[in-house]
Order: structure tokens, then C-alpha cells, then sequence
């Protein structure tokens, strides 16, 4: 299947020749930065499997369904939404941009491009039942975070001391209650960078 894309160079009303988007490769940072998103590569990883234009709509339940470790068909409608957005506003629109994607957003129509083939070997290495080397979803792209523990842990010490002291419990000075406070948060700060870098 070959596919031909007309995207006009700035400045330029031309479409460039075949000869010319074969040689303007992307480079490897920019590949790089369009695996940078965990959805982008759910993305990219789809359209490697299937053959020809697929649905917006598949696609997002597709990569919903990877981030929530679920068959399609289980997928909250919440976080359908919650994909659907960043890929419809953003991702497929970036992807498109770089010439990997033919994107129709009025259709709802995404449709691979042969340059799509240059991240097979990037996503390969990440083999699907080697949950240890998969990407976790990106903090941009979800609103769970691996250390929401020890924040929480550090909002309920706080909420403790705030009540001791207001109930005069135990004298402390307003100075040393709000150093406490801020030294509990310091901590579960530093213990979520220490556990998330491991």
C-alpha cells in the first residue's frame, strides 16, 4: 500500500516529491520524542499490527485498554474519555505533523504511513508479557502517582499535628507545628523521588 501525503514546507505551496520525504528521514531525537509518550506508543504500536485506515474510536479504546491493563470491552467510560482527548487534541495531531500518521480528524480516520515502520525496532525490544519493562503511564497522561502514599501519609500526619495543637493537647509553638508539617512533607517527598528512581 503506498500512500502519499501532501504537506507543504513552510513557505512553500509545493507538495514535496517521493524522493525528497524519503531522504528527510526523522531523526533519532525525533523519534525519540514521539516514543516520549506512553499513548504515542500504544499508538504507534497499534497501527504496526493492523494494515490500512483504522478508526479513531478502536484505537482509542486500544490504548485505553493497555494503560488499564483491560480487554477493550472493560474499559470505565472515564478513562476512555481521559484518552480520547489527549489523542484527539494532541498526539495524533503531533504524529501526523511529523509524517507518521495520515490523521482526518473531521472522519475520525488514522492511517499509517510508511515511515510508521521506523519505530518497529524501538517498540519490538519491549516484548507485551515483560510487564517490568513496560512504560508506566506518563504523569502528564494520568492522574495516579506511585508516591500518592507517602503524600497521603504526610497530609494525615499534618492533619494530626493540626488538631493536637488547636486542642492544645501537646504545647507547641505555631513556628515549630507548621515546621513539623513542612518536614513531613519534605520527607514524603524525598521518600517518593528515592522509591520512583528505583
Amino acid at each position: 500500500m503506498v500512500l502519499t501525503t501532501e504537506r507543504r514546507s513552510q513557505g512553500s505551496n509545493t507538495a514535496p516529491s517521493d524522493s525528497q520525504s524519503e531522504t528527510q528521514a526523522l531523526s533519532e531525537s525525533e523519534r525519540f520524542h514521539l516514543l516520549q509518550t506512553r499513548r504515542r506508543r500504544e499508538t504507534i504500536r497499534y497501527l504496526l499490527r493492523t494494515e490500512g485506515p483504522v478508526r479513531m474510536t478502536e484505537l482509542v479504546e486500544y490504548v485505553a485498554a493497555a494503560e488499564c491493563e483491560t480487554a477493550t470491552t472493560e474499559i470505565p467510560r472515564n478513562q476512555y474519555q481521559r484518552v480520547y482527548i489527549p489523542l484527539y487534541q494532541s498526539h495524533l495531531p503531533k504524529l501526523d505533523e511529523c509524517g507518521v500518521i495520515e490523521y482526518e480528524k473531521s472522519r475520525g480516520l488514522v492511517r499509517p504511513t510508511d515511515r510508521l515502520e521506523i519505530f518497529r525496532p524501538y517498540l519490538e525490544s519491549i516484548t507485551e508479557d515483560d510487564s517490568s519493562a513496560r512504560p508506566t503511564p506518563d504523569s502528564a497522561d494520568s492522574d495516579e502517582g506511585g508516591g500518592a502514599d507517602w503524600y497521603i501519609a504526610a497530609a494525615g500526619l499534618s492533619g494530626l499535628l493540626l488538631i493536637v495543637g488547636a486542642l492544645e493537647l501537646v504545647s507547641l509553638p505555631g513556628v515549630a507545628l507548621g515546621g513539623l508539617i513542612i518536614t513531613a512533607f519534605l520527607l514524603a517527598n524525598a521518600a517518593d523521588t528515592r522509591y520512583s528512581t528505583n
